[in-house]
């Protein structure tokens, strides 16, 4: 039997994955909770196999923020249980999204448009350990892994070579004609889909891979 914590701030999602999820062998919900801390709090207290987690989670912490304590404080299983693992179940698909929540430790990252089939097979995949993710999901990480600049917009891609050229922000936006805010919005784009967190490292990244004029 996989047990499963429910993890999401919409007490409405909640009853309906509960009642989708008890229709099925093999799958059942030991709890929910509609926190960051409560789902510490009660992965601590309950030890699921799964804590189904999705990103937004309120006012509070987000899901990211609750799967890295989760991940955190429990590396180690008890009472001859493994682990929990985490499963992200998110409306939200993008790049900067999955990134921080696999990074963050989740084993798995399904959305939520998906059919409740993959849901019972991702679950099972994510008590095992296995990495689950969505089809598109999976597609986006592989263009990236394949062609770390292809995901970049051609706005992105001419700020990229201002980077390499030396220009400041501001120097960015006279050129561009934006805000200071605009291009440090895409400076944080960019850098989630190259996987850096600084200009010399973004530089490099593009140099490495070709990416600059």
């Amino acid at each position: 039997m996989v047990r499963v914590l429910l993890c999401d701030d919409h007490a409405v999602v909640r009853a309906g994955l509960r009642a989708l999820l008890s229709t099925v062998e093999g799958i059942s919900v030991v709890g929910e909770a509609a926190s960051a801390d409560e789902a510490l709090a009660m992965t601590q207290r309950l030890r699921p196999d799964v804590v189904l987690m999705d990103l937004q989670l309120g006012d509070g912490a987000d899901g990211v923020t609750a799967t890295q304590q989760i991940v955190a404080t429990a590396a180690t299983g008890t009472r001859g249980r493994p682990a929990p693992q985490v499963l992200v179940l998110t409306m939200f698909d993008t790049d900067a999204d999955i990134a921080r929540a696999l990074a963050a430790g989740a084993t798995g990252y399904l959305l939520k448009a998906e059919r409740p089939e993959l849901l019972f097979a991702a679950i099972r995949d994510t008590a095992a350990g296995r990495t689950a993710l969505s089809t598109t999901v999976a597609d986006r990480m592989m263009s990236q892994i394949r062609a770390p600049g292809s995901a970049l917009t051609q706005r992105e891609r001419g700020i990229l070579g201002h980077l390499a050229d030396g220009l400041t922000n501001r120097e960015i936006a006279r050129v561009l004609f934006l805000s200071e805010a605009t291009v440090k919005t895409h400076l944080v784009r960019m850098y989630n889909k190259l996987g850096v967190q600084t200009r010399a490292a973004a530089v490099a990244k593009a140099a490495e891979n070709r990416l600059l004029p």
